[in-house]
């Protein structure tokens, strides 16, 4: 991995991305924030199960750290999502696996669609510059560095217990990758104070802009999402890219949906 693969003419299909889009959304219909009818029809018990779910497959900081499921005594200190749902055991979780399993692992409709048009943005350009298994690899390489840097910094207090789900950590690793390789590539971004007005923008303007955000949300300590997951995320795809191919060099980029160069 000492060098870059070198662009073609052809666009190659971006499989990878396409597969993980499709693995993500199945995983979300198949659980108890999708369709499955299994976990019911209520939304309280869909609810209690969703709970559940993430305790079983999110990644928890404390059991990252120490290897092993919440003890009795760390659920108790959980409070219940629910009246009469309280926190379960998860005997036999192995926490290394669930760091993995909770990059595939979403909370609700528009977690999910926000990570999947992130991914579909400017997943397929970083794909095609750096190959379908080195891609594969850095997309779960960052997603890893993500959630156990958050564990390290969410080592105490309610944050080390709470589950911790979404390919946000990853995704914001291929958006730092896509900034290293394409800063000068034009992107479509909706301006709110223009009433959501698509405009185009330097690529280095867009994620630059979105990481500022990130660092400021996670300096604040905005309670209900992990930002300083995606400012640790981003900021390793993009050293790592940096790394990998500071004697290569980078012509424009392939046009993808939404980022053009």
């Amino acid at each position: 991995m000492d060098r870059l693969m070198p662009p073609t003419r052809a666009q190659p299909v971006p499989l990878v991305c396409y597969v993980l889009i499709a693995v993500n959304c199945l995983v979300f219909l198949a659980g108890p924030s999708g369709v499955n009818p299994a976990y019911g029809t209520r939304p309280a018990a869909r609810a209690c199960a969703a709970q559940h779910y993430q305790q079983r497959w999110g990644a928890i900081p404390a059991e990252l750290l120490t290897d092993r499921p919440l003890t009795p005594a760390q659920l108790t200190r959980l409070a219940p999502v629910l009246p009469g749902c309280p926190p379960q055991s998860t005997p036999g979780k192995l926490p290394a696996v669930s760091a993995v399993s909770a990059l595939f692992v979403h909370g609700g409709w528009l977690h999910l669609l926000g990570n999947m048009l992130f991914l579909f943005v400017f997943g397929p350009a970083v794909e095609q510059r750096l190959g379908r298994s080195r891609f594969l690899l850095f997309y779960l390489a960052a997603g890893l560095l993500a959630t156990y840097g958050y564990a390290l910094t969410a080592h105490s207090g309610a944050q080390a217990l709470r589950p911790l789900v979404g390919a946000s950590g990853a995704i914001a690793g291929v958006l730092g990758g896509y900034l290293r390789l394409y800063p000068k590539a034009r992107v479509t971004a909706l301006v709110p104070v223009l009433f959501f007005l698509p405009l185009r923008f330097p690529a280095w303007l867009v994620l630059g802009l979105w990481f500022a955000v990130q660092w400021w949300s996670a300096r604040r300590g905005e309670p209900g999402v992990a930002y300083l997951a995606h400012v640790i995320g981003f900021a390793g795809g993009f050293l790592a890219l940096w790394a990998l191919g500071r004697r290569a060099r980078y012509p424009d980029p392939i046009p993808q949906p939404g980022a053009t160069p």
